[in-house]
Protein backbone atom coordinates (compact mmCIF):
# COMPACT_ATOMS: atom_id res chain seq x y z
CA UNK A 1 0.00 0.00 0.00
CA UNK A 2 1.59 3.24 -0.48
CA UNK A 3 2.22 5.58 1.78
CA UNK A 4 1.50 9.22 -0.21
CA UNK A 5 0.78 12.57 1.94
CA UNK A 6 -2.64 14.18 1.27
CA UNK A 7 -1.99 15.18 -2.63
CA UNK A 8 -3.72 18.44 -2.22
CA UNK A 9 -1.23 19.56 -0.02
CA UNK A 10 1.71 17.93 -2.05
CA UNK A 11 0.17 19.64 -4.91
CA UNK A 12 0.17 23.14 -2.81
CA UNK A 13 4.29 22.33 -1.77
CA UNK A 14 4.53 21.58 -5.63
CA UNK A 15 3.27 24.60 -7.32
CA UNK A 16 4.72 27.48 -4.73
CA UNK A 17 7.98 25.78 -4.74
CA UNK A 18 7.92 25.84 -8.61
CA UNK A 19 6.83 29.31 -8.87
CA UNK A 20 8.56 30.85 -5.31
CA UNK A 21 5.83 32.18 -4.61
CA UNK A 22 2.67 31.01 -2.50
CA UNK A 23 0.94 33.77 -4.02
CA UNK A 24 1.62 32.74 -7.43
CA UNK A 25 0.60 29.18 -6.48
CA UNK A 26 -2.80 30.42 -5.06
CA UNK A 27 -4.00 32.08 -8.29
CA UNK A 28 -2.52 29.16 -10.43
CA UNK A 29 -4.79 26.78 -7.98
CA UNK A 30 -7.80 28.76 -7.70
CA UNK A 31 -7.04 28.76 -4.07
CA UNK A 32 -6.75 31.62 -1.39
CA UNK A 33 -2.98 32.31 -0.26
CA UNK A 34 -4.13 31.20 3.20
CA UNK A 35 -5.57 27.94 1.93
CA UNK A 36 -2.08 27.37 0.11
CA UNK A 37 -0.04 28.30 3.54
CA UNK A 38 -2.30 26.04 5.72
CA UNK A 39 -1.69 23.06 2.99
CA UNK A 40 1.97 23.72 3.32
CA UNK A 41 2.26 23.32 6.59
CA UNK A 42 0.29 20.46 7.09
CA UNK A 43 2.80 18.56 4.72
CA UNK A 44 5.39 19.86 7.25
CA UNK A 45 3.98 18.63 9.87
CA UNK A 46 3.34 15.51 8.54
CA UNK A 47 7.07 14.82 7.59
CA UNK A 48 7.95 16.35 10.67
CA UNK A 49 10.28 18.91 8.81
CA UNK A 50 10.35 22.23 6.95
CA UNK A 51 9.84 22.32 3.70
CA UNK A 52 9.98 26.21 3.46
CA UNK A 53 12.26 28.81 4.85
CA UNK A 54 9.82 32.09 5.48
CA UNK A 55 11.75 35.20 5.67
CA UNK A 56 9.88 38.63 5.69
CA UNK A 57 8.25 39.01 2.66
CA UNK A 58 9.14 36.22 1.41
CA UNK A 59 9.75 32.14 1.22
CA UNK A 60 13.09 30.06 0.20
CA UNK A 61 13.16 26.07 0.01
CA UNK A 62 15.01 24.46 2.61
CA UNK A 63 17.12 21.46 1.50
CA UNK A 64 14.04 18.76 2.22
CA UNK A 65 12.43 21.09 0.11
CA UNK A 66 14.85 21.17 -3.02
CA UNK A 67 15.36 17.79 -3.16
CA UNK A 68 11.71 17.22 -2.96
CA UNK A 69 10.27 19.56 -6.23
CA UNK A 70 12.22 17.88 -9.17
CA UNK A 71 10.88 14.43 -8.41
CA UNK A 72 7.02 15.98 -7.81
CA UNK A 73 6.96 18.20 -10.74
CA UNK A 74 8.00 15.13 -12.72
CA UNK A 75 5.40 13.50 -11.21
CA UNK A 76 2.76 16.34 -11.80
CA UNK A 77 3.98 16.40 -15.57
CA UNK A 78 3.66 12.86 -16.30
CA UNK A 79 0.11 13.23 -14.53
CA UNK A 80 -1.21 15.75 -16.94
CA UNK A 81 0.58 14.36 -20.01
CA UNK A 82 -1.37 11.19 -19.15
CA UNK A 83 -4.84 13.23 -19.35
CA UNK A 84 -3.98 15.00 -22.27
CA UNK A 85 -2.93 12.22 -24.05
CA UNK A 86 -6.42 10.85 -23.15
CA UNK A 87 -8.10 13.71 -24.03
CA UNK A 88 -6.76 14.15 -27.65
CA UNK A 89 -7.97 10.58 -27.85
CA UNK A 90 -11.20 11.01 -27.02
CA UNK A 91 -11.30 14.20 -29.06
CA UNK A 92 -10.37 11.91 -32.55
CA UNK A 93 -12.59 9.26 -31.71
CA UNK A 94 -16.16 9.47 -32.38
CA UNK A 95 -18.23 6.02 -30.70
CA UNK A 96 -22.01 5.76 -32.46
CA UNK A 97 -23.98 3.18 -30.74
CA UNK A 98 -27.11 2.14 -32.71
CA UNK A 99 -29.14 -1.15 -33.58
CA UNK A 100 -28.34 -4.00 -36.10
CA UNK A 101 -31.28 -2.44 -38.27
CA UNK A 102 -30.42 1.09 -38.43
CA UNK A 103 -27.24 0.62 -38.85
CA UNK A 104 -27.50 -2.39 -41.52
CA UNK A 105 -30.07 -0.46 -43.37
CA UNK A 106 -29.23 3.27 -43.12
CA UNK A 107 -25.72 4.30 -41.66
CA UNK A 108 -23.39 1.96 -42.61
CA UNK A 109 -24.38 2.60 -46.16
CA UNK A 110 -23.68 6.20 -45.32
CA UNK A 111 -20.70 6.56 -42.54
CA UNK A 112 -17.73 6.51 -45.07
CA UNK A 113 -19.08 9.66 -46.31
CA UNK A 114 -19.23 11.60 -42.85
CA UNK A 115 -14.93 10.18 -42.47
CA UNK A 116 -14.44 11.64 -45.73
CA UNK A 117 -15.92 14.91 -44.70
CA UNK A 118 -13.80 14.74 -41.53
CA UNK A 119 -10.29 12.89 -41.94
CA UNK A 120 -9.28 13.76 -38.76
CA UNK A 121 -11.97 11.62 -36.95
CA UNK A 122 -11.95 8.23 -36.29
CA UNK A 123 -15.64 6.45 -36.27
CA UNK A 124 -16.03 3.43 -34.16
CA UNK A 125 -20.03 1.52 -34.86
CA UNK A 126 -21.32 -0.32 -32.39
CA UNK A 127 -24.25 -2.33 -33.28
CA UNK A 128 -26.74 -3.66 -30.21
CA UNK A 129 -30.09 -3.44 -28.93
CA UNK A 130 -29.29 -3.09 -25.86
CA UNK A 131 -29.18 0.53 -24.75
CA UNK A 132 -25.38 1.72 -23.87
CA UNK A 133 -24.76 4.30 -20.73
CA UNK A 134 -24.21 7.39 -22.68
CA UNK A 135 -23.50 9.13 -19.26
CA UNK A 136 -21.04 6.92 -18.44
CA UNK A 137 -19.50 7.12 -22.22
CA UNK A 138 -19.94 3.80 -23.17
CA UNK A 139 -20.58 5.41 -26.82
CA UNK A 140 -20.37 9.41 -27.65
CA UNK A 141 -24.08 9.24 -29.29
CA UNK A 142 -26.51 6.85 -30.47
CA UNK A 143 -29.42 6.69 -32.45
CA UNK A 144 -32.56 4.68 -31.06
CA UNK A 145 -36.41 3.97 -31.79
CA UNK A 146 -38.53 5.22 -29.59
CA UNK A 147 -42.47 6.89 -29.38
CA UNK A 148 -40.71 9.94 -26.95
CA UNK A 149 -37.19 11.51 -26.40
CA UNK A 150 -35.35 9.15 -23.87
CA UNK A 151 -35.19 10.52 -20.46
CA UNK A 152 -32.62 11.79 -19.02
CA UNK A 153 -30.62 12.40 -22.48
CA UNK A 154 -30.55 15.39 -25.02
CA UNK A 155 -32.64 14.03 -27.97
CA UNK A 156 -33.15 15.63 -31.20
CA UNK A 157 -35.51 13.57 -34.23
CA UNK A 158 -34.42 12.17 -37.21
CA UNK A 159 -36.83 10.36 -38.53
CA UNK A 160 -40.63 8.96 -38.74
CA UNK A 161 -40.24 4.79 -38.62
CA UNK A 162 -42.96 4.13 -41.27
CA UNK A 163 -43.47 1.10 -43.06
CA UNK A 164 -45.09 -0.68 -45.75
CA UNK A 165 -44.79 -4.56 -47.26
CA UNK A 166 -42.37 -5.73 -49.53
CA UNK A 167 -41.33 -8.65 -51.26
CA UNK A 168 -39.35 -9.48 -54.11
CA UNK A 169 -40.66 -9.11 -57.60
CA UNK A 170 -40.77 -12.70 -58.80
CA UNK A 171 -42.77 -13.19 -55.09
CA UNK A 172 -45.35 -10.71 -56.13
CA UNK A 173 -45.58 -11.50 -59.78
CA UNK A 174 -46.25 -15.43 -58.60
CA UNK A 175 -49.15 -14.06 -56.27
CA UNK A 176 -50.93 -12.00 -58.74
CA UNK A 177 -50.93 -14.79 -61.26
CA UNK A 178 -52.07 -17.25 -58.32
CA UNK A 179 -55.07 -14.16 -57.95
CA UNK A 180 -55.79 -13.65 -62.02
CA UNK A 181 -55.14 -9.93 -61.30
CA UNK A 182 -53.42 -7.00 -59.44
CA UNK A 183 -53.13 -7.08 -55.89
CA UNK A 184 -54.91 -5.48 -53.20
CA UNK A 185 -54.40 -4.57 -49.25
CA UNK A 186 -56.93 -7.59 -48.29
CA UNK A 187 -55.00 -10.26 -50.60
CA UNK A 188 -52.25 -9.97 -47.93
CA UNK A 189 -54.27 -11.47 -45.18
CA UNK A 190 -53.69 -14.68 -46.85
CA UNK A 191 -50.45 -14.64 -47.97
CA UNK A 192 -47.29 -15.72 -46.21
CA UNK A 193 -45.84 -12.93 -43.84
CA UNK A 194 -42.49 -12.50 -42.27
CA UNK A 195 -43.16 -12.10 -38.97
CA UNK A 196 -46.75 -12.24 -39.26
CA UNK A 197 -47.61 -11.92 -35.23
CA UNK A 198 -45.89 -7.99 -35.36
CA UNK A 199 -48.36 -5.65 -34.04
CA UNK A 200 -47.34 -3.45 -37.18
CA UNK A 201 -49.20 -5.42 -39.43
CA UNK A 202 -52.24 -4.45 -37.59
CA UNK A 203 -51.17 -0.56 -38.17
CA UNK A 204 -50.88 -1.18 -41.57
CA UNK A 205 -54.05 -2.36 -42.32
CA UNK A 206 -55.77 -0.22 -40.34
CA UNK A 207 -54.17 2.40 -42.48
CA UNK A 208 -55.47 0.29 -45.56
CA UNK A 209 -58.95 0.01 -44.19
CA UNK A 210 -58.27 -3.96 -44.13
CA UNK A 211 -60.95 -6.02 -41.85
CA UNK A 212 -58.64 -8.03 -39.71
CA UNK A 213 -60.60 -9.89 -36.80
CA UNK A 214 -60.30 -12.86 -37.00
CA UNK A 215 -57.63 -12.75 -39.11
CA UNK A 216 -55.99 -16.36 -39.02
CA UNK A 217 -52.02 -15.73 -37.99
CA UNK A 218 -50.71 -18.03 -41.24
CA UNK A 219 -47.18 -19.93 -40.39
CA UNK A 220 -44.08 -17.94 -41.08
CA UNK A 221 -41.01 -16.87 -39.83
CA UNK A 222 -40.35 -15.01 -36.94
CA UNK A 223 -37.31 -12.73 -36.81
CA UNK A 224 -36.12 -10.08 -34.29
CA UNK A 225 -34.83 -7.07 -36.76
CA UNK A 226 -36.29 -5.25 -39.64
CA UNK A 227 -32.89 -6.01 -41.31
CA UNK A 228 -33.35 -10.12 -40.97
CA UNK A 229 -36.59 -9.45 -42.19
CA UNK A 230 -35.70 -7.40 -44.79
CA UNK A 231 -33.29 -10.19 -46.07
CA UNK A 232 -35.80 -13.03 -45.13
CA UNK A 233 -37.85 -11.36 -47.95
CA UNK A 234 -35.05 -10.77 -50.69
CA UNK A 235 -34.64 -14.68 -50.03
CA UNK A 236 -37.94 -15.09 -51.05
CA UNK A 237 -39.59 -16.22 -47.99
CA UNK A 238 -43.01 -14.21 -48.27
CA UNK A 239 -44.10 -10.43 -47.78
CA UNK A 240 -41.86 -8.19 -44.83
CA UNK A 241 -43.16 -5.09 -43.13
CA UNK A 242 -40.34 -2.88 -44.18
CA UNK A 243 -39.17 0.61 -43.86
CA UNK A 244 -39.10 2.21 -47.79
CA UNK A 245 -36.18 4.82 -46.80
CA UNK A 246 -33.82 1.50 -44.97
CA UNK A 247 -34.55 -0.29 -48.86
CA UNK A 248 -34.61 1.89 -51.79
CA UNK A 249 -31.20 0.70 -52.72
CA UNK A 250 -32.62 -2.73 -52.59
CA UNK A 251 -35.86 -1.71 -55.00
CA UNK A 252 -34.19 0.60 -57.40
CA UNK A 253 -31.78 -2.62 -58.10
CA UNK A 254 -34.72 -4.60 -58.13
CA UNK A 255 -34.39 -6.95 -54.96
CA UNK A 256 -37.74 -5.52 -53.75
CA UNK A 257 -40.80 -4.31 -54.56
CA UNK A 258 -43.23 -2.17 -52.64
CA UNK A 259 -46.62 -3.64 -54.02
CA UNK A 260 -48.47 -0.86 -52.51
CA UNK A 261 -47.68 3.27 -52.02
CA UNK A 262 -49.36 3.57 -48.88
CA UNK A 263 -47.29 3.53 -45.22
CA UNK A 264 -48.55 3.64 -41.78
CA UNK A 265 -46.66 3.87 -38.20
CA UNK A 266 -46.97 3.06 -35.05
CA UNK A 267 -45.55 6.69 -34.06
CA UNK A 268 -42.23 5.76 -33.39
CA UNK A 269 -38.99 7.79 -34.66
CA UNK A 270 -35.60 7.72 -34.83
CA UNK A 271 -33.78 10.16 -32.61
CA UNK A 272 -30.22 10.75 -32.08
CA UNK A 273 -29.56 11.03 -28.06
CA UNK A 274 -26.36 12.35 -25.96
CA UNK A 275 -25.23 12.82 -22.38
CA UNK A 276 -26.68 16.33 -21.59
CA UNK A 277 -24.14 19.02 -21.86
CA UNK A 278 -22.51 17.30 -24.43
CA UNK A 279 -24.03 19.33 -27.36
CA UNK A 280 -21.25 21.71 -27.68
CA UNK A 281 -18.54 18.88 -27.90
CA UNK A 282 -17.17 19.26 -31.70
CA UNK A 283 -17.30 15.63 -32.54
CA UNK A 284 -20.71 15.44 -31.58
CA UNK A 285 -22.19 18.84 -33.24
CA UNK A 286 -20.13 17.52 -36.59
CA UNK A 287 -21.86 14.28 -36.51
CA UNK A 288 -25.43 15.91 -35.37
CA UNK A 289 -25.08 18.55 -38.64
CA UNK A 290 -23.92 15.74 -40.80
CA UNK A 291 -26.75 13.31 -40.22
CA UNK A 292 -29.78 15.76 -39.81
CA UNK A 293 -28.17 16.80 -43.75
CA UNK A 294 -28.73 12.93 -44.78
CA UNK A 295 -31.98 12.49 -43.28
CA UNK A 296 -33.52 16.15 -44.80
CA UNK A 297 -31.68 14.89 -48.03
CA UNK A 298 -33.50 11.96 -48.41
CA UNK A 299 -36.52 13.52 -47.38
CA UNK A 300 -36.04 15.74 -50.21
CA UNK A 301 -35.63 13.03 -52.25
CA UNK A 302 -38.69 11.17 -51.18
CA UNK A 303 -40.87 13.87 -52.09
CA UNK A 304 -39.47 14.18 -55.23
CA UNK A 305 -39.76 10.63 -56.49
CA UNK A 306 -43.52 10.86 -55.18
CA UNK A 307 -44.22 14.33 -57.13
Amino acid sequence: MRQIPPLAAVRAFEAAARLESFTAAAAELGMTQAAVSYQVKALEQRLGAALFVRERGRVALTPLGHRLLPTLSGAFDAIAQAFAVTREEDAALLTVATTFTFANTWLAWRLGGFQVEHPDLAVRLTTDNRMVDLIAGEADVAIRAGAAPTEGLESVPLMTIDFSPMCTPSCLARTEAALGRAMVPADLTHQRLISPDDPWWEHWFAAAGVETAGRPIQPGLRLDSQADEGHAAMGGQGFALLTPAFWKNDMADGRLVQPFALTATGGYRYWLVFAPGRRGVPKIKRFREWVLAKMAQGQAEAAAAAA
